[in-house]
């Protein structure tokens, strides 16, 4: 994947220099410098095309902020840095068609800085649902929030937020005003929260600033935040800022609980509550299912063999070959160790051997590479378990008796219970 280049234009070369070392911290970016005006026409004329820049207001060729108003005419997006605190600086620089302002006083202005831009990388993948009656008020949050990159939606009223967000249904943020026609916003946070819970959508509610009742009304049905009218751009995208902050950290949270920290797929904890519940659907539905256990052979002899290291890529290239195998629903787990956990749902026994027996051979078949261009095969063995099981325990048991009998009767085979 191609990095995303950002334009640095700073004369203090310290600053600038700290900076950018921080920024190609991250593999997603690359950083280019400047110190002048005339190095960033430069720069442009070469053809260079800049995700971001930020911006030192006064620079020795354009001293009184010319830079800006150049960044604009290039349709740069820009973040304007500044050593100084002027209040009437600050107003007419905010006025432009700019991204933020930044005071550069101290290490956590600078660590707000690389915030602000990791935030802007993600919003371009980020929908938000903008709803207000007044076309003027929806103009300009669009406008707001497509300088902050994410794709913006607007609806006049509750009714057609509902119809974006049916078509929509990967909006993460719907910003909302109260008094609208046909259904208002209220009623708007109502629906929503019949489908979507506040860890998964966010809802900033907008209320007049003598409206407090109907702002803690919100918060009580189910809005995540509100903002009093007239909000300020800053104002107004750091709560969404915030907003979408709190949301992605709850969603890494559950990834954390959910998943192997190792390989990434899912973990014991969610194999078994996954399980469960699906055998007790499956069984009231009479569907046909298989859980299997899957063990690498000797596993301990690549680990002494080729270290740690490599027994660790092992574990994860095959979860990554089990993964890519599985259809839309199944479930892969790593259950501990080296062994591996997998249903297949609404699947006849014959199919379900076939794909076991096509996933034993395969493996086995395809050489794993490590360093200097050396190469060693490793072998699975499954045990395999059906529906007929008068218990998801009495099935897992089975499963485990059945890979038992896999290791016994020689390794890299299937065996049924």
């Amino acid at each position: 994947m191609a990095k995303e280049k950002i334009l640095i234009v700073e004369d203090n070369k310290a600053l600038s220099k700290l900076i950018a070392k921080k920024m190609e911290a991250n593999p997603h970016f690359q950083v280019d410098v400047a110190y002048t005006l005339a190095m960033v026409q430069e720069l442009l004329d070469a053809g260079n095309d800049y995700f971001i820049a930020l911006l030192d207001l006064n620079l020795p060729d354009a001293p009184n902020g010319e830079i800006v108003d150049y960044m604009i005419e290039q349709r740069v997006p820009s973040i304007v840095l500044t050593g100084t605190m002027d209040e009437s600086v600050r107003n007419t620089i905010l006025k432009k068609n700019i991204i933020d302002y930044v005071f550069k006083g101290n290490v956590d202005d600078v660590n707000y800085i690389f915030s602000l831009i990791e935030r802007l990388y993600k919003n371009r993948n980020i929908k938000i649902l903008v709803v207000d009656d007044s076309m003027v008020t929806r103009g300009q949050i669009k406008e707001m929030l497509k300088q902050h990159m994410f794709h913006v939606l607007v609806a006049a009223h509750g009714e057609e937020a509902l119809v974006f967000l049916e078509d929509n249904p990967d909006i993460k943020l719907i910003l909302t005003d109260y008094t609208m026609p046909v259904i208002n916003g209220v009623e708007l946070t109502k629906e929503v929260r019949k489908k979507y819970n506040k860890n998964d959508l966010s809802i900033i509610a907008m209320t007049a600033s003598s409206e407090e009742l109907v702002a803690a009304k919100f918060l009580k049905i189910g809005a995540n935040d509100f903002i009093n009218k007239p909000f300020t751009k800053e104002g107004l995208t750091c709560r969404i800022n915030n907003s979408l902050d709190a949301l992605e950290y709850i969603a890494k949270l559950k990834e954390m609980a959910h998943n192997d920290f190792l390989t990434g797929i899912y973990n014991r904890r969610y194999f078994f509550e996954e399980a469960f519940s699906y055998f007790q659907e499956a069984k009231k539905n009479k569907e046909s299912f298989a859980i299997a256990l899957i063990d690498i052979d000797d596993f301990k002899n690549i680990n002494d063999t080729y270290g740690h290291d490599v027994g660790d890529k092992v574990l994860k290239n095959l979860a990554e070959t089990l993964k890519n195998s599985l259809k839309s629903g199944d479930v892969v787990a790593r259950f501990g160790g080296e062994e591996f956990s997998v249903i297949l749902k609404n699947c006849t026994q014959k199919h379900a051997l076939e794909y076991f027996i096509k996933q034993v051979n395969a493996i086995s078949k395809q050489p794993f590479f490590i360093e200097n261009g050396k190469k060693f095969n490793f072998s699975v063995s499954i045990g395999v378990a059906f529906e007929d099981a008068t218990s998801f325990d009495a099935m897992l048991k089975q499963a485990d008796i059945a890979l038992y009998s896999a290791k016994k009767n020689g390794k890299n085979r299937v065996e049924v219970a």
